[in-house]
């Protein structure tokens, strides 16, 4: 990419002064040379200066047998920055926010802790492509 048409304070912000592009995709690559995107760098939440990827507490939310489907957010935290909040579609009605707190206890470090609570939910909103709406669930 040369850059965005007649617009170069654009391409400045996405284009650095050595010819890097920066997508705003956060990732990594393998031993084999493949790469993975995870998450937008928007979409990181920030707590106390560590970098926290809702993509990855999804994950294991998704992995609990009473989880349907769950997304995770950044809400303003009390203590720094921003904190995790879930919003998950039960599999089983018998679920409950203290054993998914009890669940996430055991599979993260502190910080990445749901800390913004669990809000159980119908759905999941979603556009018709099937990306998430989390526009829509922040103004929940």
């Amino acid at each position: 990419m040369k850059g965005y048409f007649k617009n170069p304070a654009a391409t400045a912000i996405c284009i650095d002064s050595e010819g890097w592009l920066h997508t705003g995709d956060f990732g990594h690559y393998d031993c084999d040379g493949f790469v993975y995107i995870v998450a937008r760098i928007k979409e990181l939440i920030k707590y106390k200066g560590y970098q926290i990827a809702p993509v990855e507490l999804e994950d294991i939310l998704l992995r609990h047998p009473k989880v349907a489907d769950a997304v995770v957010i950044g809400i303003p935290g009390s203590e720094s920055g921003e904190v995790p909040k879930a919003f998950v579609v039960r599999e089983d009605a018998s679920l409950r926010e203290s054993e998914l707190q009890e669940y996430m206890k055991e599979k993260v470090v502190e910080y990445k802790q749901l800390k913004g609570g669990i809000v159980f939910v119908s759905s999941i909103p979603k556009n018709p492509s099937g990306k998430i709406l989390r526009r829509a669930l922040r103004e929940m």
